[in-house]
Parts: C-alpha cells; sequence; structure tokens
C-alpha cells in the first residue's frame, strides 16, 4: 500500500486523519533526503576509491613500462622482441584504460553527485522550509482560535467582530499555507521519481560507456594478445631444447671436466695462489689472484679477488714471464707449485700455486714449463660408438629412410618427436651403414616402426663427424637469424646454402623436401615448420665448441632449419643472385612491426599435447582451435616438457609411450 494521495478538500477538515497522512509523505521525504546523503557520502568514497585504484593502475603501467628484459647471447628473435616489448603495449593498453576511468569519473561528477546534491537542497530542503511555515501556521490559528472561543460573549459588539476578523483573516491564510504545502509535498513526491533516478540512470550509461570502450581496446588488443601467444609457445618449445642441450652439456662436464677446461690458443686463465714474501718477522702469505696468461706476449694478468672479503675486485698487475719451472715438493712443502722467472724484474722469481694437480698440469703447458699435457675432445661420433660418413652409403640410407616415412608414417602424430628404443634405433643404423645390408627396403619390412626409423635417421646426421652445414659455415647462418628482413634473410641462407660441398647440399636439399612435405601433413601429424625447426636445428647445426653461450644459439639454429623448408624449393633449385645480398654481412636490423605482425598473422597456435588431441580429435581440424584453447592445454603439461621437447633420444624405458608431453609452437614469426 503506498501513500494516500493529500485532497485539497481535506486541507478545510484539517482531520486527525489528514494530518496522519501528512506525516507519511514527510516520513517518505525525510527517508528520500537521508538516502540521497548517504548515496552522496558513498559517492564522494566510490570517486575517491577510483582515484586511488587510477594512481595504482597508473604506477603499475608505469613500472610495465620501464623494465627491459635482458637476453644471453648476442641477439634475439623476432619472438623474443615481440615478448620484451609486450610489457611496453600492456603499459598502453592500461595508461589507455585509465584515461577512459578518469573520463568516467568527472562524468559520474557531473551526471550524478552534483544533480542528487541539487535535489536534495532545493527540493527536500524547500520541503522542510515549508513544513516548518506549515507548522507555525497552524499553532498561530489555532492559538487565536482558542483565544476567540475563550473570550466572554459581554463583550462589545465591536471588539467580537473584530475578533472575529482577525480569526478568520488567519484561517484563510492558514488554509492556504495547508493547500501549497499539500501540493509540495505530493508534487515532491512524483518528482523525485525522476529527479534521482534520472542521474543514476546517466551514471549507469557511463559506467556501460567505460566497460564498452574496455571492450573495444580488448578488441584492438585481441589480435596483439594472439600474437603474442605465438611468440610465448615458439620461445618456451625454444626453451625446452636449449634447457635439455645444456642439462646434457652440464651431464658432460661433470663426467670428464678435466676435458672441458676453457683453453684457448690465445690465453690462459684461473685462479693462482701468490706468495708473497715479507720482511721478517713476518715471513710470507699466500694471495689468491686472478690470473691471465697471454701467450704470444708471455704477460702474466694478475687481480687480486678473493670471494670472502665480499667479492671486490683489487687492482691488476702485470709482469712479463721468461720462465718457468716447476716448484718441487722438497723445496717447499706445499703442493702445486711452479716458479715464475719475471723478466721486467730482473732476479725476481714470482711463486704460485696451482688449484690442482690437472690446473698445474694446464698452466705448466700454456707458460712452456717442463710437463706439458695433451687436450682430450670427444667427437659425438665417437662417443655413439658410430661410423657416420657422408658418403654413397649414407646416401642411400637417407633416401631409403624418407621414402620409408612418407610411404608409411607422413600422418603419425608427433613424427620425429616421438623417440624409437635406443637399442632398435642402433641397431637399425649400423645395419643401413653396413655395405652387405645396404638393399634392405624401410618401406616394406615390418621389422622396423616408423619412430625406429626416424630416430635412426636423425642419429646418423647426428653422428657425421662433421654436421650436414659444417662447422665453417656456422656462424654466417646463423648471423641473418639474428637480425634483418624476412627477405635478406631467406636471401642469405639462400646463398649460404651454395656455399656448401656439393655432398652436404644434395643431402640437405632431400631432408629439407622431405620436411616440407612433413610440414604439409601437420594437421595431422601436428609437425608444423616451427616444430620440425625445434628438432632438426642442433641435428643439421652445431658449433666446433661446447660451450652455454653456443647452446644460447639454439633457437636461432630453429629459425635457419624453418627458412630452409618453407623456401627450399628457390634455395636448392635457383642459383643466388649475389649482387642483392652478402651473406657475410646482413643488414641486422630489426623487422618493422607490420612485417612482424603480417608473419604472425599467418602462423596457427599448436600445442602438441595429449588433451588438446583429444579437443582435436572431438572438432576434427585443430587449427580452427582458439588460442585460449591450446594455451590451457600447454600450461597444464609445462611441468613435464623437459625431455620431450629435446632433439636427443629419449630413455629407452620411455621411447614406447605414444602420450610424449611437451610442448610444440605452431609457427615463428622469425622469418
Amino acid at each position: 500500500m503506498g501513500l494516500q494521495a493529500l485532497e485539497f478538500s481535506e486541507c478545510y477538515l484539517d482531520s486527525p486523519n489528514f494530518r496522519e497522512k501528512i506525516k507519511a509523505q514527510e516520513a517518505e521525504l525525510d527517508k528520500t533526503n537521508r538516502f540521497i546523503k548517504e548515496l552522496y557520502k558513498d559517492g564522494k568514497n566510490l570517486i575517491n576509491a577510483t582515484k586511488q585504484l587510477g594512481l595504482a593502475q597508473r604506477k603499475f603501467a608505469q613500472c610495465l613500462g620501464e623494465f627491459q628484459f635482458e637476453y644471453i647471447g648476442d641477439a634475439k628473435t623476432d619472438d623474443e622482441r615481440c615478448i620484451d616489448e609486450s610489457l611496453q603495449e600492456f603499459s598502453s593498453f592500461l595508461k589507455n584504460l585509465e584515461e577512459q576511468r578518469e573520463l568516467m569519473m568527472r562524468n559520474i561528477t557531473e551526471t550524478l553527485m552534483k544533480p542528487l546534491e541539487k535535489f536534495r537542497k532545493e527540493q527536500l530542503g524547500t520541503v522542510r522550509a515549508e513544513r516548518k511555515r506549515y507548522e507555525k501556521e497552524t499553532e498561530k490559528y489555532y492559538g487565536s482560535l482558542e483565544k476567540l472561543l475563550n473570550m466572554s460573549a459581554k463583550k462589545k459588539e465591536p471588539q467580537l467582530q473584530e475578533a472575529d476578523s482577525q480569526v478568520e483573516t488567519m484561517r484563510q491564510h492558514f488554509q492556504e499555507e495547508s493547500l501549497e504545502y499539500v501540493c509540495k509535498l505530493q508534487e515532491i513526491q512524483e518528482r523525485k521519481k525522476f529527479e534521482c533516478v534520472e542521474p543514476m540512470l546517466a551514471f549507469f550509461q557511463t559506467m556501460f560507456t567505460f566497460y564498452h570502450q574496455g571492450f573495444e581496446l580488448a578488441k584492438d588488443f585481441d589480435h596483439y594478445k594472439r600474437a603474442l601467444q605465438i611468440n610465448i609457445q615458439n620461445t618456451r618449445s625454444r626453451f625446452e631444447g636449449t634447457r635439455s642441450e645444456v642439462h646434457e652439456l652440464m651431464k658432460r662436464i661433470k663426467d670428464t671436466p678435466h676435458e672441458y677446461r676453457q683453453t684457448s690458443p690465445i690465453s690462459f686463465e684461473g685462479y693462482l695462489y701468490v706468495q708473497e714474501k715479507r720482511p721478517p718477522p713476518f715471513g710470507s702469505s699466500w694471495v689468491k689472484r686472478y690470473c691471465t696468461f697471454v701467450k704470444e706476449q708471455k704477460i702474466l694478468h694478475m687481480v687480486t679477488f678473493d670471494h670472502r672479503s665480499g667479492g671486490k675486485i683489487g687492482e691488476t698487475e702485470s709482469v712479463t714471464l721468461k720462465s718457468c719451472v716447476r716448484k718441487p715438493t722438497d723445496m717447499l712443502d706445499r703442493r702445486f707449485c711452479f716458479d715464475l722467472d719475471i723478466t721486467d724484474r730482473p732476479g725476481t722469481v714470482l711463486t704460485v700455486q696451482a688449484l690442482s694437480e690437472d690446473d698445474h698440469k694446464l698452466w705448466m703447458q700454456a707458460m712452456g714449463g717442463k710437463e706439458p699435457t695433451g687436450y682430450l675432445g670427444v667427437t659425438l661420433s665417437k662417443e655413439r660408438g658410430i661410423d657416420a660418413q657422408l658418403d654413397e652409403m649414407g646416401l642411400t640410407f637417407v633416401k631409403n629412410s624418407i621414402i620409408a616415412i612418407e610411404t608409411r608414417g607422413i600422418n603419425d602424430q608427433g613424427l620425429y618427436r616421438v623417440g624409437g628404443v635406443s637399442s632398435k634405433v642402433q641397431k637399425l643404423l649400423s645395419l643401413m651403414i653396413d655395405e652387405k645390408s645396404n638393399e634392405v627396403d624401410l618401406s616394406a619390412s615390418e621389422d622396423w616402426d616408423v619412430k625406429t626409423i626416424t630416430s635412426a635417421l636423425k642419429l646418423y646426421l647426428r653422428s657425421l663427424p662433421e654436421p650436414l652445414m659444417t662447422y665453417g659455415l656456422y656462424k654466417e647462418f646463423i648471423s641473418p637469424a639474428k637480425g634483418g628482413s624476412p627477405e635478406s634473410r631467406i636471401q642469405a641462407v639462400h646463398c649460404l646454402v651454395h656455399k656448401l660441398p656439393e655432398k652436404n647440399r644434395l643431402v640437405l636439399g632431400l631432408l629439407m623436401k622431405h620436411l616440407a612435405n612433413v610440414a604439409m601433413h601437420s594437421k595431422q601429424n601436428l609437425m608444423t615448420v616451427a616444430n620440425l625447426g625445434v628438432v632438426f636445428g642442433p641435428t643439421l647445426m652445431r658449433p666446433q665448441e661446447d660451450t652455454v653461450a653456443a647452446i644460447m644459439d639454439l633457437k636461432f639454429q630453429n629459425i635457419v632449419v624453418e627458412i630452409l623448408i618453407e623456401h627450399h624449393e628457390k634455395i636448392f633449385t635457383d642459383t643466388p643472385d649475389l649482387s642483392l645480398s652478402s651473406p657475410a654481412g646482413p643488414v641486422l636490423s630489426a623487422p618493422t612491426r607490420q612485417s612482424k605482425k603480417l608473419s604472425r598473422q599467418n602462423r596457427p597456435l599448436a600445442v602438441y599435447n595429449p588433451q588438446v588431441l583429444d579437443i582435436q580429435n572431438a572438432v576434427g581440424d585443430y587449427s580452427t582451435l582458439s588460442a585460449d584453447e591450446t594455451l590451457t592445454g600447454s600450461n597444464e603439461s609445462v611441468s613435464s616438457q623437459s625431455s620431450s621437447a629435446s632433439t636427443s633420444e629419449p630413455p629407452a624405458e620411455k621411447a614406447d609411450h605414444p602420450a610424449l608431453s611437451g610442448s610444440l609452437s605452431s609457427g615463428s614469426n622469425s622469418r
């Protein structure tokens, strides 16, 4: 039941029921007044909180915009550049959003706060003033009426008439005030419905506009977001391969640390303890120094450095070496010592101590002492016990393997990524490179499954005494992948391929044509060009020296292989035009933003994950999956990716497992 209407006729009767109706109307307006005051207070708090949120968001955006990722190595891939730039993109997006929020807050003040406060003061404030006047007139009228009624009838007639006239005047005035007050009450009761709600509608329209603008910003951001998801997937995939190679190198160094000591034909370096003689009665002391010996100039640079003193680097002292003689233990009760005769200090002999026997021998060898030692090195082919050669037998094996793979397993999921059992792979390769067994037809033989053949082909390529793309051209192949436009990269790689020996180029051409065919079936086998680059990058290219810095270039090896696969027809068929580009010195400029966007746009996002494979089977076409779906599948499997992203063979006990976890990026914008 709502408020009862106040009839004008009741103003003349002024009944108790009429007064109750007026009180109900007044109570309702008081409640409205309190509501507006509370709403105004909450609105102020909302505006202040939003301002604080805006300040925090802007500070957060500024923090994002000012941070820069450092990278290991001398260059970044295009994917890494885009990831690095993403923080600036996020910062710009937040700043734009905050500008819209500030505009919204200004609109809220104008469209909600001021109109509500104006209605409260002008309308509800007027009612309160009218109520006081009405109550005053009521009290005045009924007081005069009581006086009139209490007047003695014995008064003179003129006095009585004058009193009647005064009360009648006051009655008319009171009734007019009553009419005005009733009219005002009901007017404001009706007015409040639109005067209060209309500003709220404007407020919500402002809110909706803000969120709509956020939606529009999100739509504009969507293209960049999807491209960045691909960049992240590519970088994650390359990280897994790089991490596996680094761990493998670390394991080899742990097993034979002396074979990986950093030696150089130019210099030798490491820690030595140098004996410093002091006048009696102090005797002598041994000071730890980091020493670098330049062999050709015979100069020894010594820097005082002690990890226990907070790692402060002292001054550098340089001396010229005349000779180096081992110090027997019967002459000095310390091991691993040798004497250095210093040219620029005639008559001065510097006694130093190496850290170990092996370290002592290496220092003696570097300085021309009496106990030289040789450096033991191993090659990958000897380590694996396989005598792989790039000869007719090897070429026959490559052709035989390619025909078998394309005939029997071109659509196998994870082709070249799912490894065969190690013992079977070794047996097949030993059989195929034996001249007496080169007539085995792998495409017709059921004795060897496809994953064993793919693993044997990769093992053969890795076991060559020199990688297929040669040590000599390694740095030249890597260089264009680190910068330049996509066109200049292709041209540089094209020129370099034609510098390879004829046999190497022939085998590489056969392999790239085959891998291009594999990539054409990527909807079935999930092996995109980028995935094949991850697998074959370190197989076809590797530096002569195993170092972490060299492994950091693994991602650029992948890019070179991707270029070879995508443009194999041009690269291996056409003769390069040397006048267009010099492969020895490509222009190392970053690709334009537009070229990166177009390149990223043309690549689907694919993740090799058993959960995602189930989705693929359900929808029928893997390329239609959204970036969010594929990333979700990938993120769930990150913890089990370490071995599957590596190009090395998986352990024999895991090799037959069909659900090999790990994420494969589908595309790269790095061409």
